[in-house]
């Protein structure tokens, strides 16, 4: 349950939010994706026996998109995690999703990409998986391998793009997993600048599709619809380029975007700050 008044209900995610969660451990910990924990202050898992209970939150990690929650209680089957390095393009693979309460849904499929992804708002993946398998169930469950091995966490679906089930790769949370349980945040690499806005590229430019309520941009004065044409005195032509420009800038940065807006060339300073600040 998400307090009414947090700032991601603006956006659209709803105060009430459901989800897919997969076991990773005997002990109860639930591994999932972190948009379904933002501004929650209470969590209620199902089991597939249909049983309730309460969950806490472990750990939100805004770089990859993950999200850790923990019951109680011990001696839980779990699934087997491994990194999707051992994967490859056409690799079979199946997905599990919940549908809501004790219903689920699975579906097969192939792996059809194996590489770097941005999205509209400011996340970047290094690497990702995208799966053939079309599953609509709810976000966050396991991309299993043939033997029934965790390879990924389906994350969104892209089926727009025709690639289907976007998965964030095993990986993300074995590489971390000791940081997320012990500081609820990945600690291993530094946090990167935040400015809260959303973008596209159309033709070599870089547009403003939106901005996040009240965040960085959106208090330095930067409006939909603004064309970006250089980022701290360097030209931008892709939202990639943008994003990992943003990489070499930490939390408090000051950014220098200069804008075209209405056949004019401006120029605005925005104060960044950490995604975790903004949406907690």
């Amino acid at each position: 349950m998400v307090p009414p008044e947090h700032v991601s209900i603006a956006i659209g995610l709803g105060n009430e939010r459901r989800g897919t969660g997969t076991l990773v451990s005997p002990d109860g910990l639930i591994l999932t994706v972190n948009y379904l924990l933002i501004g929650a202050q209470s969590v209620i898992v199902s089991l597939t026996n249909g049983e309730q209970m309460p969950a806490e939150i472990v750990a939100r990690d805004y770089r990859s998109g993950l999200g850790l929650l923990q019951i109680s209680g011990k001696g839980y089957p779990y699934l087997d995690q491994i990194s999707s390095q051992s994967c490859q393009l056409g690799q079979d693979v199946f997905n599990v999703a919940s549908v809501g309460n004790e219903g689920r849904r699975a579906d097969s499929g192939f792996i059809s990409y194996i590489g770097p992804f941005d999205a509209l708002w400011e996340f970047v993946l290094d690497r990702c998986l995208m799966t053939t398998a079309m599953n609509l169930g709810l976000g966050g469950g396991p991309l299993c391998n043939a033997r029934g091995q965790m390879v990924g966490v389906s994350y969104l679906t892209t089926m727009d793009i025709g690639k289907s089930i976007l998965a964030i790769p095993a990986e993300a949370f074995l590489d971390c997993r000791d940081e997320l349980l012990r500081h609820g945040r990945r600690m291993s690499s530094p946090s990167q600048a935040w400015l809260g806005l959303l973008s596209y590229t159309i033709r070599d430019h870089v547009v403003i599709a939106g901005l996040m309520p009240g965040g960085p941009a959106d208090k330095a004065g930067i409006k939909q619809g603004d064309v970006l044409i250089a980022v701290d005195g360097r030209e931008i032509s892709e939202r990639r380029a943008l994003y990992d420009l943003l990489r070499s800038h930490k939390p408090g940065d000051r950014v220098e975007f200069r804008v075209l807006r209405n056949n004019r060339v401006q120029s605005v300073q925005i104060a960044s700050t950490r995604p975790d600040d903004y949406w907690a």
